[in-house]
């Protein structure tokens, strides 16, 4: 019993920690073709744009635990804003970053994901995904937001146990050029809003504020770490 039980975990990690090959070209064009198909129209971008919203909270999240803050909840809505608290110093390098990761995260998941993919690491890359999607789940303080990350996390973990090698190519395919398209939209719909007198306390006026430098330049790095993602990522994915 202890031996199938040791040769069944030494399977799985193998399967994990291994690599897959590299789905046709077409696969990826066609995944390419499909998450442009959710966030270009504004219809379904307000659908999709969920997504993006648990990687910016989570991105939030994330760099507050690992500068030292306390994280206390995160609330996703369904008018696809979200909010995370964490209590410590108000001001100083651990607010700064904890501010900044909200919308440079989704594009920097986006091309974390692309290397991963680029390296044959599909597996690993779904494996990562789900757990993180279920430690984040830990942290949600509305209902709405539980049964957004149940519903996303239930959906990560279906494809990665159930689906065949090709599903979960595509799958992985499709989710990475999402949070690399999907990544740019935010920052360019946040500017339009302020420049329409709205947002007054977005993530970059914060910024502005805890550094003294203008919001335009902390909108100015948002849209090139998006930007510069795409097109890292993209060419990982393309094999360029």
């Amino acid at each position: 019993m202890d031996s199938t039980a040791t040769a069944s975990l030494a399977s799985l990690w193998d399967e994990v920690s291994g690599t897959q090959p590299d789905p046709d070209l077409w696969v990826v064009l066609a995944t390419l073709a499909a998450a442009l198909a959710v966030v270009i129209p504004h219809g379904l971008w307000r659908v999709s744009r969920n997504a993006i919203t648990i990687a910016h909270e989570g991105g939030h999240g994330l760099v507050a635990l690992l500068t030292g803050r306390t994280l206390t909840g995160i609330r996703l809505h369904s008018d696809t804003s979200g909010l995370t608290v964490s209590r410590g110093k108000p001001h100083g390098i651990g607010m700064i970053l904890t501010a900044a990761a909200g919308y440079t995260a989704p594009p920097l998941l986006g091309l974390g994901g692309a290397a991963l993919l680029g390296a044959g690491r599909i597996t690993l890359l779904l494996w990562l995904a789900t757990a993180l999607l279920l430690i984040m789940l830990v942290m949600i303080r509305n209902a709405y937001g539980a049964l957004t990350m149940i519903v996303t996390g239930g959906l990560f973990v279906l494809v990665s146990w159930l689906a065949g090698p090709q599903v979960q190519a595509a799958f992985a395919y499709v989710v990475v050029w999402f949070l690399l398209l999907g990544g740019v939209r935010p920052a360019f719909e946040l500017q339009a809003k302020r420049s329409r007198g709205g947002a007054g306390d977005s993530d970059a006026d914060q910024l502005s504020r805890l550094t003294h430098v203008p919001a335009a330049l902390w909108f100015f790095l948002f849209h090139a770490v998006s930007l510069c993602s795409l097109i890292g990522g993209g060419r990982w994915l393309l094999d360029l």
